[in-house]
């Protein structure tokens, strides 16, 4: 199954408006939402079906039996994230709490235990036709990078006969990222015409070519800086990087949005765009031949 990556080196891109476009027009039997601290793909992708939930399990928390506590402050004393203070017992914060064991390992009376705990929750999303496979990270938990690679194990565990497949990954460079990236086919970024738009772009490119991974370019809301767009084509030349095309800042793409459809459900200049934003893409995904950068 290809696995077509969408990636941006920050928020507000356009990412998730490109990733819904690109599901709806290819009909894609797979999709994830692994924005896993954030993820909104659901709210231009309405789900009729209630999903199966689950439970993720994160890193393990200490939890402190105050039966067996002799109260000889050992834990406290060594443990280096002042997770645990004393109240009228002593007691374990668990949004502080690393799971290192320390306090588990020093305590004399075997007072402290380490407890798995709950650090998400998955949710897939199935009907006769199509898989979409997301989750929401609990707050405080540090595990982004292991849910997101739990997000894709179910959506490839959930589908069948599936030849393509749409992710949405998480912007930056960070640890959802670098799991999203690591079994994917293609990764288009949604590159934005800022200084930091392209410096964050670079940043991505240099993430997927430690992993080997195939790039592609588009530029979103293009005609906000023309120079910068300008700028963005010809590093890709440059680098010898496909440039996929151009999506220009259109009112109609917030309309859409607000109303919670993709762009190209209704007729606007963005809709119009980013279909040839999708042909190229997938034409290169797919192994067909493109007339060099546009």
């Amino acid at each position: 199954m290809k696995q077509l990556l969408i990636l941006s080196g920050k928020g507000g891109t356009g990412k998730t408006t490109v990733a819904g476009a690109f599901i709806y027009l290819s009909k894609a039997k797979a999709y994830a939402d692994c924005d896993v601290d954030a993820p909104n793909l659901h709210l231009i992708l309405k789900q009729n079906e209630t999903p199966k939930k689950s439970d993720f399990f994160g890193m393990p928390k200490a939890k402190i039996n105050t039966d067996l506590c002799i109260h000889c402050g050992k834990c406290i004393q060594n443990c280096r994230f002042d997770a645990i203070s004393l109240n009228i017992f002593y007691e374990v914060d668990a949004f502080a709490c690393e799971g290192c064991g320390v306090c588990e390992a020093v305590c004399p009376s075997g007072a402290v235990s380490l407890y798995p705990t709950v650090a998400g929750e998955l949710m897939l999303y199935t009907n006769d036709n199509t898989v979409f496979s997301t989750a929401q990270l609990k707050m405080g938990s540090g595990t982004s990078g292991k849910l997101v690679t739990e997000v894709k194990k179910q959506m490839k565990a959930a589908v069948d006969n599936a030849d393509f497949a749409v992710i949405d990954g998480s912007p930056g460079t960070g640890c959802p990222v670098i799991a999203s990236m690591s079994s994917a086919s293609m990764v288009l970024i949604v590159a934005e015409p800022s200084l930091s738009g392209i410096s964050d772009m670079e940043r991505i490119i240099k993430t997927a070519h430690v992993f080997g991974t195939r790039i592609a370019i588009c530029i979103n809301k293009y005609d906000t800086n023309l120079g910068n767009s300008e700028r963005i084509v010809a590093f890709c030349k440059a680098n010898n990087i496909p440039f996929t095309g151009k999506i220009p800042f259109d009112r109609g793409a917030v309309k859409a949005i607000n109303n919670g459809k993709s762009i190209v459900e209704i007729d606007c200049a963005s809709g119009r765009a980013v279909k040839e934003v999708y042909k190229t893409t997938r034409d290169l995904l797919f192994g067909a031949q493109i007339g060099g950068v546009v």
